[in-house]
């Protein structure tokens, strides 16, 4: 079948819809235009496949994002359960951080590491010497102060 004659009998079947339609209900003549479009639209779609819908979340609340975020972990909008880290979290449900943030409606400045957690790891990178080559190199090449020896 090509395309002109598929055209012709979809045209057919409108104005054969729509002429019953308007012979047996009252239909004002300015809505006569959307009448024939739509069902021209509704018989042209007829076969395709559906459309996929689309998942609607539900967006948190200020009240809900500052529950979320506790000193020992963070509440995640997916499951409920507490996590110190969200990243694996996230990952595991085909997130990054930033769809995260957007499909539950959170700021920019959601933390996805709590903050107990970053203290923790903080502290033990500075105990291991962790970022202080700098420093160190520095101490050592500044000149000692104090009474030169003679």
């Amino acid at each position: 079948m090509t395309d002109e004659t598929q055209s012709a009998d979809l045209i057919d079947m409108t104005v054969g819809i729509v002429a019953n339609y308007v012979s047996n209900n009252r239909v004002e003549p300015d809505q006569v235009g959307a009448l024939i479009a739509s069902t021209y639209a509704a018989l042209s779609n007829v076969g395709q496949p559906a459309p996929e819908p689309v998942e609607i979340y539900e967006r948190a609340t200020p009240a809900q994002i500052r529950k979320s975020m506790t000193d020992d972990g963070l509440v995640s909008f997916i499951d409920g359960r507490t996590y110190k880290t969200l990243k694996r979290h996230l990952a595991t449900n085909g997130m990054t951080p930033a769809e995260y943030r957007d499909r539950y409606g959170l700021p920019d400045s959601y933390p996805i590491t709590s903050p107990a957690y970053s203290a923790r790891r903080s502290e033990l990178a500075k105990s291991a010497g962790l970022g202080q080559k700098g420093r160190a190199a520095q101490a050592s090449a500044a000149p000692k102060r104090g009474r030169p020896k003679s």
